[in-house]
């Protein structure tokens, strides 16, 4: 799985007016903000320092474009190739804890094992909403740090259980909570440093996921190979401990909250539980469909990732580099960010949803098509086409969010998403293992799979008929206050002339 809200700043910085518009009527007019959302109503903005344009206010510092800003660019890159290229190098992992923990007598082994994966790659999604809770009250630099740190400890004592049981905690809870909390701030962080160029800043970072991606796969195998299992995670926590020393570049340029209550009070206040988790985008009919429509396209998701390189060894009896296909997924999920993020600037509004649908529509297909294949070569061609449409599933997750919930509520409406995310992604994986226990193949683990994505995507489709109506409804809103208005200025103008006219005659009259 790649990262997610890659693009949540690029959009916060130079997204479309429209998405914010909506929210006007609420808290009255914009001005851009400090935070990760991008916007604040200016009441709010008043009293807190750095809002530039808005009175009472001292001038936010503008993003340097440059200088420390590429040392923080390389550490952010190195955080998304640490981080996903051990997630999407499980399978790998997963056919060597097979090989090392199972038993002739255990009929459940692909289950169990199949928990270690899902489980991590599971609760880097859980974590989100927290994570974003956090990175807001904290500034990026600690959480960062401190979720590297859990991680690396999490990984060193996943490198010296006995059995397969611990691992649920230390590499399935541990290491994976560290993960999500060293991942987010290096996504946060770019918009301090970057405004003009955070387009390309994003497509550098991105790349280091694809990166390790393509190349941890073979490095692995090498290791396990060469040292075993428990030896190859020691060497994995070198990549963990660089993320951590990577964390303290994360020198913020503006304050958190934690930072501005402190300054003004003496010390630090909670700020209101509403402004810290903010549900109002549940309000949004078409969010709510989307926080819908996703998770279920979800179940199937992962179940390639986890349980192909197992596949591939049953399936052929000869020996051909499983590698390759990790390999193959990894860089055409790289080129389908590239190319689908550019197509979908082109796209106006929320019919950029199409794209998604059309994204999980190829994935289900490919999914399904697994099993079908009694050729390698096959095999290496579905792993391109699912690795294309994985690319623009993902590139367009923030400018979708943007459309559907408005500049000021993105930030938390991906948290909560990515959240609802990790239950079909920690879910799908162990009930392919269990199906693969009892019937002795993958095949319909596979079949099955490629069914929720083609569920999620027709749910998908209703989003943009639906947004549109809450538009129009939105833009009618404004026009009858309007309206309203200048009835009363009329009513008003109408009644101090009558009573101007008797008070001119009496005057004449005396």
């Amino acid at each position: 799985m790649a990262p997610v809200n890659e693009q949540l700043e690029q959009q916060g910085a130079g997204g479309d007016p429209a998405a914010a518009e909506p929210r006007r009527e609420k808290g009255g007019e914009w001005c851009p903000g400090s935070g990760e959302s991008g916007a604040q109503p200016r009441a709010a903005a008043e009293e807190a320092p750095g809002s530039p344009g808005c009175p009472g206010s001292a001038a936010a510092p503008e993003p340097p474009e440059g200088g420390w800003g590429w040392v923080v660019m390389l550490a952010a890159m190195w955080c998304n190739g640490a981080v996903f290229g051990i997630q999407n190098s499980c399978g790998v992992l997963f056919v060597s804890m097979l090989r090392l923990f199972g038993s002739p007598d255990d009929k459940q082994l692909v289950f169990k094992t199949a928990w270690v994966s899902s489980l991590s790659m599971g609760m880097v999604f859980f974590c989100s909403p927290i994570v974003s809770i956090f990175t807001d009250l904290f500034g990026c630099r600690k959480v960062a740090v401190i979720g590297a740190a859990v991680g690396f400890v999490g990984l060193l004592s996943s490198s010296f259980v006995g059995t397969i049981e611990p691992l649920y905690f230390t590499y399935g809870i541990l290491f994976a909570c560290g993960c999500s909390f060293a991942y987010q701030p290096s996504l946060v962080i770019l918009g301090h440093y970057f405004k003009k160029r955070l387009g390309l800043v994003n497509g550098i970072v991105t790349a280091g996921s694809s990166l390790f991606t393509v190349s941890l796969p073979f490095l692995l195998r090498v290791l396990i190979d060469s040292v075993d299992l428990f030896n190859t995670l020691r060497v994995l926590c070198i990549l963990m401990f660089v993320l951590f020393l990577a964390g303290f570049t994360y020198k913020p340029l503006v304050p958190n909250t934690k930072d501005k209550e402190g300054g003004k009070k003496g010390k630090f206040k909670l700020p209101p539980a509403k402004k810290i988790c903010n549900f109002s985008v549940f309000k949004v009919l078409s969010y709510r469909i989307w926080a819908l429509g996703i998770p279920t396209a979800l179940f199937g998701y992962f179940v390639p990732y986890v349980h192909l390189m197992n596949h591939v060894k049953e399936r052929f009896v000869d020996s051909v580099p499983e590698e390759v296909l990790l390999l193959c997924l990894g860089i055409t999920s790289g080129v389908g960010r590239l190319i689908f993020g550019r197509v979908a600037d082109y796209i106006p509004g929320a019919k950029k949803i199409y794209l998604q649908v059309a994204s999980f529509f190829f994935i289900g297909l490919m999914s399904m098509m697994i099993p079908l294949c009694s050729v390698f070569g096959a095999l290496i061609a579905v792993c391109l086409f699912m690795g294309l449409f994985d690319g623009c599933f993902i590139c367009i997750m923030a400018p979708i969010a943007f459309e559907l919930v408005g500049a000021q509520d993105v930030s938390q409406a991906i948290g909560f998403l990515l959240g609802l995310m990790s239950v079909p992604m920690t879910v799908g994986p162990p009930i392919a293992g269990l199906l693969r226990d009892r019937l002795g193949t993958y095949d319909v683990a596979f079949y099955l799979a490629g069914v929720p994505p083609l569920i999620g995507g027709a749910i998908l489709c209703f989003i943009p008929w639906v947004h549109e109506r809450q538009k129009l409804k939105e833009r009618a809103k404004p026009v009858d206050g309007e309206t309203t208005e200048k009835m009363l200025e009329n009513e008003s103008t109408l009644v101090s002339d009558t009573t101007e006219k008797p008070v001119k005659e009496l005057d004449s009259g005396v």
